[in-house]
């Protein structure tokens, strides 16, 4: 992989079958580790509540582990879900991981709810709290900034603690146009959840971003894509573990939740549209040996004309997540510690 393309890393703690939800949380830390001595630029938590499948409900705590663990790896949040909080609260949390691990600290928001409608509603009991999304993020920003809200705010002369000589670099998250016309609008770091779409509305979100953007958070756009991909010492064993990722994604499809399966317990028959959408998904799966993923991850980056790639792999074994990092690093030429 060319040296101007980064590489780094994005764990949603996914329970496993055969294991308790406690254990994927426990493997997330351990994963930031691995990650950091392969030379991974950051690692990211995602935020969802009330899912059976992943279970990362807490990023900000799980960063306070991982921060205590590692030296070097970016450690950031994609994202906090800001509806369903406060805007200052959140800063106050990040200032303290700030202050835990200086220049470390990411903060990535997204206005998606990361749940579903009841779930939302006992994080937050405003029904629209969606609507304010643009407003928190101003105001997020000032107060991780250590900068004044505007006169008339109810917020002025109020400051997130503890302040310090860094900041956390905030970052908008996205699947969707919206995301990438605010990140523009207020000259933000951008990352588009790639794996979400499979890809569809990337090209057109990213160049919607480069179009909207002005100068504010950062000089110049700078954007990632996240993407899911899974490597393995053969191809044939990279497919064979791919089995337990393809179920999760079918069975998505039609509202089923629940632990990751291990590859052998997997299968079972599909539907026709299921196995249009099972053999779609297969045709864009970055699957194979750490080289041939690395190619493929190669093309993308290039295609998307994009500095950084956020990797995301789901395995019922731990340590197969671990070996395809790994391989996916070695491949890539990341500088091991």
């Amino acid at each position: 992989m060319r040296s101007s393309v980064r590489l780094s890393v994005l764990d949603q703690s996914v329970a496993c079958a055969g294991r308790g939800q406690d254990a994927a949380i426990r493997q997330t830390v351990a994963l930031a580790e691995h990650c950091e001595r392969f030379g991974y630029a950051r690692f990211w938590l995602s935020e969802h509540h009330s899912l059976p499948t992943i279970v990362g409900t807490a990023p900000e705590v799980l960063m306070a582990a991982i921060a205590a663990r590692t030296a070097r790896i970016r450690i950031g949040s994609a994202g906090v879900m800001l509806p369903h909080y406060s805007a200052f609260k959140v800063a106050e949390q990040f200032r303290v991981l700030d202050a835990l691990a200086p220049g470390r600290i990411d903060l990535g928001v997204g206005r998606a709810p990361g749940a579903d409608h009841r779930t939302s509603l006992l994080l937050n009991p405003d029904p629209r709290a969606a609507d304010h999304f643009p407003q928190q993020v101003r105001e997020l920003h000032a107060w991780v900034m250590g900068e004044d809200l505007p006169e008339g705010h109810a917020g002025r002369g109020i400051h997130a603690h503890p302040r310090a000589a860094t900041a956390p670099q905030l970052w908008m998250l996205g699947s969707s146009g919206y995301g990438a016309q605010l990140a523009g609008h207020f000259g933000m770091p951008y990352s588009f959840a790639h794996f979400i779409t499979d890809g569809e509305g990337c090209a057109d979100a990213l160049e919607l971003y480069r179009h909207m953007f002005r100068p504010g958070l950062v000089e110049r756009p700078l954007a990632n894509v996240c993407v899911w991909a899974l490597a393995a010492d053969s191809e044939e064993e990279a497919w064979r573990l791919f089995a337990s990722r393809e179920r999760a994604r079918v069975d998505r499809q039609t509202g089923r939740f629940g632990p990751l399966l291990p590859p052998e317990e997997a299968a079972r028959p599909y539907t026709e549209a299921e196995e249009a959408f099972r053999r779609n998904l297969r045709s864009r799966a970055m699957v194979g040996t750490g080289e041939q993923v690395v190619q493929k991850l190669r093309a993308l980056a290039e295609s998307l004309e994009i500095e950084e790639l956020v990797v995301i792999t789901w395995t019922w074994d731990a340590q197969a997540q671990r070996r395809s990092y790994e391989l996916i690093a070695q491949a890539a030429g990341l500088p091991a510690a």
